[in-house]
């Protein structure tokens, strides 16, 4: 009888055993999750983790950076105790870990860039904005016979959401230059040259004006707007760059939902009347003004995916943190407690305890960074979660701004996304891309 297939069959199934209990062990997982390339403040020390009961030696340009306080180019390393090291300069090296001094082990990339450190916002601000044209936002029929209507507007193939920058070749951001303009090419028998943005695509278009008979008047056949204007929440200010980040999201248009192409704006000082609880299905709102006797705090100078961002030359009004503080990177953020700032109250900035309960691993710019969730019963019992004009709110944890409150969840209002503060400094200008801060002259 041959009992060898059995044989083999049992020495797998061990072999499986020892390789499963091998791979789910804390050494083997540390180190299949350690990662290959680490980025620091210059600064900043961060503790790397092996957790593997073995010794190496290793070695790491003392120029840019030191481990565990050691100053020497090579050193021994105790792989069961953490890595701490600290970057000296800007700059990119490698820590490169053998066992016996011999069989190569790790190598890790450190990236180091300069120090940075911005001031929380959390205050409330009113915003206002002009778009960089004539944003389309509907259409409207012209009755032009006893039973004839008709758009211009459409017929020159206009959509929701074009921005009209220009007409008859002057740039045009003013509705209210738009009737007499109108008037002048309808008494005229002519068509009006319009020059349209559409997302990132450009042309320009023809549009005859139509004699409305019920008002007597030129008409265009469309709805048109060139302002928009609401609250939110500042999330930091740059004092060394002299800039702000607020909002966390895109400001779109309340009717077509398309971005707005910003041409100027400002932020205010806001004020905090009351607030609109959130309830399942049914987000609530802070219920603000603008503070009349208040100076413009900046201008608004781009309106992206991770909010407003412009020039500002002072902190506004009651800031709960005057002085600067570290930003994380977004592979630092970790699932836990953490708090934002805010306002509920007038111009009160009070600061929440919440939980980061998902982290999403980004290494390019992408919304929906983190979820978070409430968990101050405080803040529970004034807004029900998270409420309109909260967005913006900054993240704080250990220490660090790490992101921004972003969107509430319609069906759990007490919970909702954020997005990681890299992001917003990279659009704000202060922190360069991963490729541009590796990049060198040449």
């Amino acid at each position: 009888m041959n009992r060898w297939p059995s044989i083999r069959r049992s020495f797998g199934i061990v072999l499986v055993f020892i390789l499963g209990l091998a791979v789910t062990s804390a050494p083997i997982r540390h180190y299949a999750a350690f990662p290959n390339e680490v980025r620091l403040f210059q600064g900043q020390a961060r503790h790397l983790n092996y957790s593997m009961p073995v010794h190496a030696s290793g070695s790491l340009d003392t120029g840019v950076a030191v481990v565990n306080g050691k100053e020497a180019r090579s050193f021994p390393v105790n792989m069961n105790q953490p890595l701490s090291i600290l970057p000296k300069q800007s700059g990119v090296t490698e820590l490169k870990l053998k066992l016996f001094g011999r069989i190569p082990f790790k190598t890790v990339k450190l990236q180091v860039v300069p120090d940075l450190r911005v001031v929380p916002g959390g205050q409330t601000i009113g915003v206002k904005v002009k778009a960089a044209g004539i944003m389309v936002v509907g259409h409207h029929l012209v009755q032009t016979g006893p039973d004839k209507r008709s758009s211009p507007g459409e017929e020159a193939k206009l959509k929701l959401g074009d921005l009209i920058v220009a007409i008859n070749g002057t740039p045009l951001n003013d509705v209210t230059k738009v009737a007499a303009l109108a008037e002048a090419a309808g008494r005229n028998g002519t068509a009006l040259q319009l020059d349209v943005k559409r997302g990132k695509q450009r042309f320009t278009t023809s549009l005859r004006p139509a004699f409305d008979q019920e008002d007597r008047a030129w008409r265009l056949g469309l709805y048109i707007r060139d302002s928009a204007a609401g609250v939110g929440t500042l999330t930091f200010y740059a004092p060394d760059q002299g800039v702000y980040g607020a909002l966390g999201h895109v400001i779109t248009d309340m009717d077509t939902q398309t971005p707005i192409d910003v041409g100027s704006g400002q932020i205010l000082q806001s004020n905090v009347l009351s607030i609109s609880k959130s309830q399942n299905g049914e987000p609530g709102e802070k219920r603000a003004t603008i503070v009349k006797e208040g100076k413009s705090l900046g201008s608004v100078e781009r309106n992206t995916p991770f909010g407003i961002f412009g020039k500002m030359d002072r902190l506004p009004e009651h800031a709960m943190h005057s002085d600067p503080i570290p930003v994380a990177f977004a592979e630092e953020v970790k699932e836990g407690p953490a708090e934002i700032l805010t306002v509920v109250d007038g111009q009160k900035v009070e600061k929440f305890s919440i939980q980061i309960v998902h982290v999403s691993k980004q290494t390019s710019p992408a919304t929906k960074g983190m979820v978070i969730r409430i968990t101050d019963p405080k803040l529970l019992e004034r807004t029900g979660g998270i409420v309109q004009g909260m967005s913006g709110s900054p993240i704080i944890q250990d220490g660090k701004l790490i992101g921004a409150v972003t969107h509430v969840f319609v069906n759990d209002p007490a919970s909702g996304y954020g997005c990681f503060i890299e992001w917003m400094l990279q659009d704000a200008g202060i922190m360069l891309q991963p490729l541009q801060q590796t990049s060198k002259a040449i």
